[in-house]
């Protein structure tokens, strides 16, 4: 059964295929290009980040060797120790509680999930969420 995590990895191959066939894209034509939602791309970028084959330079994504560690690596010890403080979390709660955007707060759940350390599950409401704990 294919898990949460298990996209997070298939939408960050999505993007880098993207990127290894038509080079730097806008992030813009990235989300046009792998029809993928914001969400889903920022993930995936949070996971290529982790595996170093992600970097942005001005507006424009490429593969190469990642530049995004410090803020991404960062933003994903906040989310850690916010989980260990408060167990289970929505997305939209841990960007407040650790005061990053909700951009930011996805792209080190994609990080996270590269490091296989924690469990996603998508909650069914009105405004899609998902709920965050460790594994």
């Amino acid at each position: 059964m294919k898990t949460l995590i298990d996209e997070f990895g298939w939408n960050a191959g999505k993007v880098w295929k993207i990127l290894s066939t038509r080079g730097p894209l806008k992030e813009e034509v990235l989300l046009h290009t792998t029809k993928l939602s914001e969400d889903e791309l920022w993930t995936a970028i949070g996971w290529l980040a982790r595996e170093n084959k992600i970097c942005r330079e001005n507006n424009l994504y490429k593969l190469g060797q990642t530049n995004l560690t410090t803020k991404v690596g960062m933003d994903a010890g906040k989310i850690w120790n916010t989980l260990v403080k408060q167990g289970e979390v929505d997305i939209s709660t841990i960007a407040k509680i650790t005061q990053i955007t909700e951009v930011d707060a996805y792209c080190a759940l994609g990080w996270l999930a590269r490091e296989n350390k924690v469990e996603c599950k998508k909650m069914k409401t009105k405004d899609p969420k998902i709920r965050v704990t460790l594994k």
